[in-house]
């Protein structure tokens, strides 16, 4: 199945404030726009990346597409006055043949492979999907001033991006739109208004749209956790390392696969939700975890961090081993972590060192791991 995204990139940054296209603002050192664009090129199953822009922000987009997707050919095509026109233009700027088109807002940074996947899913079941969340508050519907409805609120969902629709059904839907010359604030409502049905997969609260000033990170929730983990080095074991096994004539001793880089994540996750470490959750005295590959833990860690509507910022570890020399592997172990935590790689960050034959460290008698993360959150 062919796959094409296109990302709408083409605001003026008025409701934002800013003097040019806010998707170019730096959010935590890097353009918004860049998140997005590295989470696409992460997922495999994406063929063909569209950005729509601005006239003026070509140039600058470009280069910034060629920093995010290193090795793909991404297509930067201008846009038009509104919304709906510049996704049309890059809807039209997909091969004919493309199987799905992913409709995704630039200024929606905080995407996941996790997401966009979910998206996908549902998308092959029914045609045509939005991702969405529950509205949380009750909604008033106003007249001039005065409250004239209250919808129930447990009909409500905010629609989010990305949209995932069949190709053929989301280019008629903007070109009977076209012909008729109506307007929608989504891509979904132009498929509604063909009849056709259009089902919600469920979406994230920290798939937050950066709109106004409010919006940005500062205003949403963050935290902070440490994580720390030592392992012996002893004859007769595979030496797994994020995931990662590692030629070496030494493995780490432990209840399970004893992978400590893993162990230190975890235990930095744990600690910025405030639940705990891992001893609690997988103590070392039940059977079930005898032998257990720590990814198949990181994967309950990071259910707890789904219900609490929290993702991975970013991630910092450093490796302490003087045996052996892991800087061939970093970049394995950094793609496997990522994978497993539903973030782009950018977000993830490995270092290797050793102590300078100091210590048991230096003394090739274990291996210790220190990793700090940053979660983030739409609540409030």
């Amino acid at each position: 199945m062919k796959i094409g995204v296109i990302v709408a990139a083409a605001g003026s940054g008025q409701r934002m404030g800013a003097e040019g296209n806010k998707v170019l603002l730096p959010l935590h050192g890097k353009p918004m726009l860049q998140y997005s664009l590295e989470c696409f090129h992460s997922l495999e199953e994406i063929v063909d990346l569209v950005v729509v822009s601005r006239e003026a922000d070509l140039e600058l987009v470009k280069d910034l597409a060629e920093k995010a997707c290193p090795g793909r050919v991404v297509q930067v095509v201008p846009g038009g006055a509104e919304r709906q026109e510049s996704v049309y233009k890059g809807l039209k700027a997909l091969p004919p043949d493309t199987d799905w088109a992913i409709i995704h807002d630039g200024a929606r940074p905080f995407l996941t492979q996790d997401m966009v996947r979910r998206g996908l899913a549902a998308a092959r079941e029914y045609g045509a999907v939005a991702l969405a969340v529950p509205v949380k508050d009750t909604i008033k519907q106003v007249r001039e001033g005065v409250i004239v409805d209250t919808p129930p609120r447990q009909e409500l969902w905010a629609a989010q991006t990305p949209q995932i629709f069949r190709y053929e059904l989301i280019l008629r839907a903007h070109e009977q739109a076209r012909e008729q010359g109506t307007s929608a604030t989504d891509d979904c409502a132009l498929v509604e208004a063909l009849g056709h049905p259009v089902y919600v997969a469920q979406g994230d609260y920290g798939n937050v749209k950066i709109t106004t000033p409010d919006d940005l990170p500062g205003s949403a929730v963050g935290a902070v956790g440490f994580g720390y983990d030592v392992h012996r080095l002893v004859p007769g074991r595979k030496l797994i390392l994020g995931g990662v096994e590692i030629p070496f004539d030494r493995g780490l001793l432990g209840h399970s696969d004893a992978d400590v880089l893993t162990h230190a994540v975890m235990d930095a996750l744990l600690g910025a939700m405030g639940e705990g470490d891992i001893g609690e959750l997988f103590p070392d005295t039940d059977p079930r975890y005898a032998g257990i590959s720590s990814l198949v833990l990181l994967s309950q860690v990071r259910g707890l961090m789904q219900k609490r509507s929290f993702a991975v910022a970013n991630l910092d570890a450093v490796i302490l081993a003087q045996q052996p020399k892991l800087s061939p592997w970093k970049e394995a172990i950094r793609a496997r972590l990522a994978s497993e935590l539903g973030v782009s790689e950018s977000r993830i960050n490995i270092k290797a060192s050793t102590t300078e034959g100091l210590g048991f460290v230096g003394r090739e008698e274990g291996i210790a791991v220190q990793a700090v993360v940053m979660l983030r959150s739409g609540q409030c």
